[in-house]
């Protein structure tokens, strides 16, 4: 057996694992836990909405690393590297947006407000999609690898200031999982017993996940750019 072989083994054994993890963990989220004594059943929505955010951080945070190893070392893996997690990252900051906003309509009553926390998860979003907007205008494969590494190293200072943002400012309404906040310095999510289980459960679950999409990404790049290779290969030889 290969070396490739065994990888592509081991990602399918991950891919199998996370779908399972995943279905057991909607079981627990809408069967097997009780709702919570404050939000009741709509905040069995948070199981998802917290592990995708922590998918978002994974990813986004692998970004940097992915940054910094190709600004040491010019390899063009670590920018593929990032480029994947770059996007998982941002598919798992929408279903963090839309769950939210889901949580909201029936505990807010509207789907949508100004809140800093909601504001600075945008942000976050937003200068992400940016990432990928302003590297495909780049047309030198050096430059837009060098301008992804430091990009992706600096935009991360917009995920630091989604987590710290809910815990300094009094005037936020967004609960929080464990721990007091300005707003709150009793805490405002109650977290114990099977919730609590269930959260850790599904947090594991979103973490094994993002890591097997953004494997599946990086075989999808690096089988796209082996065809462009291939393609000006046989245009040369026209």
């Amino acid at each position: 057996m290969t070396y490739s072989d065994s990888r592509t083994r081991l990602l399918r054994g991950l891919t199998i694992a996370a779908a399972v993890l995943f279905v057991i963990g909607l079981y627990l989220a809408l069967f097997w836990v009780g709702p919570e004594r404050q939000q009741g059943a709509a905040q069995r929505i948070f199981y998802v909405h917290l592990g995708s955010f922590l998918g978002s951080f994974i990813a986004f945070g692998a970004t940097v690393v992915a940054g910094i190893a190709y600004l040491r070392t010019r390899d063009p893996k670590w920018d593929t590297f990032g480029l994947a997690n770059v996007e998982i990252g941002l598919g798992m900051a929408a279903i963090t947006i839309v769950t939210g906003m889901t949580w909201a309509r029936p505990i807010w009553n509207t789907w949508w407000t100004w809140d800093p926390r909601l504001t600075s998860v945008t942000i976050m979003w937003l200068a992400y999609a940016a990432y990928l907007m302003l590297r495909s205008g780049i047309e030198d494969p050096e430059r837009r690898q060098r301008f992804a590494a430091v990009y992706g190293i600096i935009a991360f200072a917009s995920v630091l200031f989604t987590i710290i943002i809910i815990r300094v400012r009094p005037d936020t309404i967004h609960p929080v999982v464990a721990g007091p906040t300005q707003a709150d310095p009793t805490g405002s999510f109650e977290v114990s017993g099977r919730i609590r289980d269930t959260l850790f459960f599904n947090l594991f679950t979103f973490a094994v996940i993002t890591v097997v999409l953004v494997w599946y990404r990086i075989r999808l790049e690096n089988l796209t750019q082996h065809v462009m290779r291939r393609k000006l290969e046989v245009l040369s030889e026209l």
